[in-house]
């Protein structure tokens, strides 16, 4: 069951002060843990990244072995077909890799649910800074690592900037 929650978190501004204003973000998270919900998000959005491109031949589809190695009969050998049987060198691969593609449905408000659940369970990790855009100037790696130590912004966890 879904629960409405309100976290306090202040703002830095541009003079890397803290702001006086407290503002508060209304949640709605499950009474219970959520991390399933999370976890399935994760895998959402995982599946949606693979390539899903590999493909092994099976052998029909291998070139050539369209003549029967020996006969029947007769010869002491094992009985032949083809020469791209998946028993040979050079045949197809046995329920080898197929293209596809893999989902995972979510609905939008268990994806909505997940996020609010993710942030007020990071609630004491957050911190906003007002205008991020506008305090970069340049695309530079220095730069940013420069303005995350004047935060107070550890790189030691793990850090998510939206």
């Amino acid at each position: 069951m879904a629960v409405q929650k309100t976290i306090e978190y202040n703002s830095f501004d541009s003079n890397e002060q803290s702001s006086s204003e407290k503002y508060n973000l209304n949640l709605t998270v499950l009474e219970n843990s959520g991390n399933y919900l999370i976890h399935r998000d994760i895998l959402r959005h995982q599946f949606s990244q693979k390539q899903g491109t590999v493909s092994t031949k099976t052998r029909s589809e291998v070139r050539g072995g369209g003549k029967k190695p020996w006969r029947q009969k007769g010869t002491g050998r094992a009985r032949a077909g083809s020469s791209r049987s998946p028993l040979w060198k050079g045949g197809g691969v046995i329920f080898g890799p197929k293209p596809k593609t893999v989902t995972l449905k979510l609905n939008k408000k268990e994806r909505n649910l997940a996020l609010q659940t993710l942030l007020y369970n990071k609630r004491n990790n957050i911190s906003v800074i007002a205008n991020l855009e506008s305090l970069i100037t340049e695309p530079k790696t220095k730069a940013f690592c420069n303005l995350c130590n004047s935060y107070n912004v550890t790189f030691n966890e793990k850090i998510l900037i939206i």
